[in-house]
């Protein structure tokens, strides 16, 4: 039995939608083909519109290659430069990329909604403030306070007849204020604490929809492990009066952990939206270590088999490199289950070359670069014939050449 492999290549797939024509064009006669065979090839990639990030860094737009903690991680001048999110205006440059990948995960329960930051939540603002154990307790203070008054009330006023000493008439006096003051601040904490007042004045807050954030729910699970994933999420919204057709983009990354079968939930707050927004629309790409993942809710999405897949990577390779002299070299490969067990340290580390076909097919293996001494072990030419490369290109043509290949790195 046979496990999809992928070989890491640094060509970026980019295609169009003219790319994408032609392939359907490819795929569709090839199917008519397939549907007379008495087996089913399997579908084992997925082509789907992915997004690529560039982040602008001393006047120039760089890639980025990853997210860790709250920075982005760009690649500028050669070299990995990490720049944080939250520190000044970023700009930050976003292009459609069809893409074409082995490795998928599912997103369920997504969900994008406008939010309240908590300061800014009428509901929570309510729950503090309505009548509760702070609001019984100051009321109780002034009911008691009138209780406390009225005996000292009483006493000073039988002291304080005709002729009464003036301390009896001053004592009467006091306790008069006291008893007003104290029945008026318990009318005040009675009315304050009213209800319906609260429950009134939040209702007429939430109809104002002054939302100031955005909130992302979902869960995200993969039966390959990723061990460095991170998502990005790209809104599009407009200001609660802005002008129509003025719209501006919110970008937010954030590094997850490890993922697997099992559902991780991710929760996202964030702050910052003019009140009242409205949001448009809103994508999520996620990545493991730099490269973007297929996912169910991605767009333009088409489940392609081996052979399928490969052809649209060489009208995408081709496409993408006009005029331009590249080497041959390994870009996907379908390898024998274990086949790393069954070659020896040396076979693993030693380069061996490859003779390559301009449609990107191995015609074998040798051990020389002139390709004079072919590879006597039968095992390893049948790993070598299951790897697929993108052809040597000739000022943009693709023509038969070799390719330098070291099966250590192949990465499964």
């Amino acid at each position: 039995m046979k496990t999809p492999t992928r070989i890491h290549h640094p060509a970026v797939l980019s295609g169009s939608f003219l790319i994408l024509l032609v392939f359907f064009v490819v795929a569709s006669s090839r199917s008519a083909a397939a549907a007379e065979a008495t087996v089913t090839e399997p579908k084992t990639h997925t082509l789907f519109m992915g997004a690529d990030f560039d982040l602008q860094v001393n006047g120039e737009f760089c890639r980025v290659q990853d997210v860790s903690g709250d920075s982005f991680v760009v690649s500028a001048k050669g070299s990995e430069r990490p720049i944080t999110m939250g520190k000044g205006t970023l700009n930050i440059k976003v292009q459609d990329s069809l893409k074409l990948t082995e490795a998928s995960a599912t997103i369920a329960k997504l969900k994008g909604e406008r939010a309240y930051t908590p300061a800014n939540d009428p509901t929570k603002r309510f729950m503090n403030q309505q009548p509760g154990t702070n609001g019984e307790d100051m009321a109780g203070m002034a009911s008691g306070s009138v209780v406390d008054a009225t005996p000292g009330l009483g006493a000073a006023s039988q002291a304080a007849g005709p002729g009464s000493h003036p301390e009896a008439v001053a004592a009467a006096r006091a306790a008069v204020n006291s008893q007003a003051s104290a029945t008026l601040n318990s009318q005040s904490f009675s009315e304050a604490n009213n209800i319906g007042n609260y429950v009134g004045q939040m209702q007429r807050e939430l109809a104002l929809e002054l939302f100031d954030a955005m909130e992302v729910t979902f869960a995200v699970s993969s039966e390959k492990p990723l061990t460095r994933p991170y998502v990005v999420i790209v809104a599009r919204y407009h200001e609660k009066d802005a002008t129509p057709g003025k719209v501006r983009n919110w970008i937010f990354a954030k590094a997850l952990a490890p993922i697997g079968s099992k559902p991780q939930k991710v929760h996202i707050l964030q702050g910052g939206f003019p009140p009242g927004f409205v949001i448009e629309g809103f994508k999520i790409h996620l990545f493991d270590r730099g490269q973007e993942l297929a996912t169910n809710v991605a767009e333009k999405r088409v489940e392609l088999t081996y052979n399928d897949a490969f052809r649209y990577f060489l009208i995408d390779y081709i496409s993408g490199h006009k005029g331009a002299s590249l080497p041959a070299a390994p870009v996907m490969g379908q390898l024998p289950a274990g086949w790393h067990t069954r070659l020896t340290p040396d076979q693993l580390t030693q380069s061996c070359f490859v003779k390559v076909s301009k449609d990107g097919l191995p015609l074998g293996a040798y051990a020389d670069e002139a390709c004079s001494q072919s590879v006597a072990d039968p095992y390893l030419q049948s790993v070598v014939k299951e790897i697929r490369f993108a052809p040597t290109l000739d000022k943009g043509k693709a023509v038969a050449g070799t390719a330098k290949l070291r099966l250590g790195d192949i990465r499964i």
